[in-house]
């Protein structure tokens, strides 16, 4: 979890004026741990901080503040100021920004600010930041006497959909909110596309969605799900003929078998087809849209914060 520069400008530049509300402590049972966060505008908000009356109160106060007004920190007793059962506290920091505000913050390893309280910096945010400039990747969320660190959000993975059908939407809202995704949704024309798109997705109608397929980068991650069994064909061919990081089909055993045989005529041999899982999820949730959303994405955010986690242990170590 982290500060995520590049999610807010977008939300900034659509929305005018966006509040966003960060968890920097709890104690005890709580809906959401510390470096939790979402974006409020004025009629909408994106991501949530859980909690039932929690969000909807905490939302109201900074909605009310979106004209302006300095960051400000709520605590929040959980089961006496708000009826939960969770029993717990919590610690919110509420903030708006604007496209001056953001003009302001210096990408960087670390968004360090003052919230509230005193005026020097405590040792702790010090040593937040020389761990981030020096790539030790040990320091997430620290919150001290009244200032707060967040880790910049890191480098996104590229996530490939193709197809904007019931699976392609239901896997796209699953996956578009995680930080650590990079999501491009692609299908063979504009009206393929929901009419209100997750956030965050940058979406690309093409002709032709092998060729566009060209575009991806060696790391990205593919998820061919598309309307034709002729496409998802081409697909396959194209994407075998590049770098990826995997490549994922949606499909029947009998379809599987026939893609391999029709991939071998076209000059692939077993070990690249073997870089084709097929089919893709997990057949014990089911074969509802959202039961495969649920199966792909469970597996891809697996493996994204494993490989995350390895990198992290290693930067630490070195």
């Amino acid at each position: 979890m982290s500060f995520d520069l590049a999610q807010l400008r977008g939300a900034v530049a659509r929305h005018g004026r966006v509040g966003r509300i960060v968890v920097v402590g709890h104690k005890g049972s709580a809906p959401r741990e510390a470096g939790t966060s979402m974006l409020v505008w004025d009629t909408e908000q994106s991501g949530t901080i859980g909690g039932g009356a929690l969000e909807f109160e905490a939302v109201a106060a900074l909605r009310a503040r979106l004209g302006g007004g300095a960051p400000f920190v709520e605590r929040v007793p959980l089961g006496p100021a708000r009826g939960q059962c969770c029993g717990g506290a919590v610690v919110l920091v509420h903030e708006v920004f604007g496209a001056a505000a953001l003009a302001e913050i210096a990408s960087g390893a670390h968004y360090v600010r003052r919230v509230e309280g005193v005026a020097d910096r405590p040792l702790s945010i010090e040593r937040a930041q020389v761990w981030g400039r020096n790539g030790m990747g040990a320091a997430g969320l620290v919150f001290e006497a009244g200032w707060l660190s967040e880790p910049m959000s890191i480098e996104r993975v590229p996530v490939w959909i193709y197809g904007a059908g019931h699976v392609g939407r239901a896997i796209a809202e699953v996956l578009a909110p995680l930080s650590e995704v990079a999501l491009t949704w692609i299908d063979t024309g504009p009206e393929r596309f929901p009419q209100r798109p997750p956030e965050r997705v940058r979406i690309l109608p093409a002709k032709d969605i092998a060729a566009a397929a060209r575009l991806a980068t060696p790391e990205a991650h593919h998820l061919i799900l598309t309307y034709s069994h002729a496409l998802d064909l081409a697909l396959c061919h194209a994407l075998l003929g590049q770098q990826a990081a995997s490549i994922g089909l949606i499909g029947s055993a009998t379809k599987w078998v026939r893609f391999q045989r029709r991939l071998r005529a076209l000059g692939h041999s077993d070990a690249q087809i073997a870089r084709i899982t097929c089919p893709i999820g997990d057949p014990r949730l089911g074969k509802e849209p959202q039961a495969i959303a649920l199966g792909v994405a469970s597996a891809l955010v697996l493996t994204l914060r494993a490989e995350g986690a390895s990198a992290d242990k290693g930067r630490a170590t070195a």
